[in-house]
């Protein structure tokens, strides 16, 4: 009995290290381009997704635009999350990605924000009123919310009155960080940069009706560097599930 014992630990600890080294050998790292206005969301989604898959997410943050030319470059993403729909299915076409793995994994929200708490009302009208010298947006060349602020000024016949106090970042986290440090007193950002849990988190914003511009339809797609990598496409179906779509939507992005 002692000897069949001291036998049939060896073998359970040999059959514990088999399987250990087994996942181990599995998990993997997923190299993700996200557009700026994610940037949160995915910080939030990362740490569940390495818990619950054992794959590791490496991201790093932009404007769609300038990821677009660096992925053209032979930069090494796996993963695009883009802030439009548009750059993912250019990609698409032009064999830079992977066929049929696109898909919508948010759709956007513009918000006119001030850090200062009652300088932005409800309805916008402080666009009109003239009393502030700094309008920050993101660079509309390269990302898709600069595009849609530009949308929004021209709708509200603002075009002309504003061109000169714009202050323009490469990307609307630098867009963010001109209201955030006041050197503008408001910008058009992200919902989601200012958004959690269902209110606006600091100072004062009018969300801006959809109608006003182009829908912010954001889309991923796994690049051909990403084509067999088991964490790439495991990312992805982690952003379709229950899990990420309950950030996603905390962040007050709609599915």
């Amino acid at each position: 009995m002692t000897f069949a014992a001291t036998r049939f630990v060896p073998v359970c600890l040999a059959s514990l290290l088999a399987i250990f080294n087994f996942g181990a050998a599995q998990a993997d790292e997923v190299q993700v381009a996200v557009a700026a206005n994610f940037t949160a969301p995915i910080q939030a989604i990362a740490a569940d997704f390495e818990k619950d898959t054992g794959h590791k997410l490496v991201a790093a943050y932009g404007a769609t635009g300038q990821f677009y030319t660096q992925i053209k470059n032979g930069a090494p993403f796996q993963v695009f999350l883009a802030a439009d729909d548009t750059t993912p299915a250019k990609l698409e076409q032009e064999s830079e990605a992977v066929k049929g793995s696109r898909f919508t994994y948010a759709i956007g929200t513009l918000a006119l924000w001030s850090a200062k708490q009652g300088f932005v009302d409800a309805q916008g009208e402080v666009l009109k009123h003239n009393a502030y010298q700094h309008l920050a947006i993101a660079n509309p060349k390269a990302a898709p919310y600069g595009l849609a602020a530009t949308q929004v000024l021209e709708k509200l016949q603002l075009t002309e009155a504003t061109k000169t106090k714009i202050v323009e970042g490469q990307n609307i986290t630098q867009a963010y960080q001109f209201v955030y440090t006041g050197n503008a007193e408001l910008g058009f950002v992200a919902l989601s940069q200012i958004y959690k849990d269902g209110q606006v988190s600091s100072g004062s914003a009018w969300i801006v009706p959809a109608a006003l511009h182009d829908p912010i339809k954001q889309d991923a797609v796994i690049l051909n560097k990403g084509k067999d990598s088991a964490a790439a496409r495991a990312l992805v179906d982690y952003l379709k599930g229950p899990k990420a779509a309950a950030v996603i939507r905390s962040f007050g992005y709609q599915l």
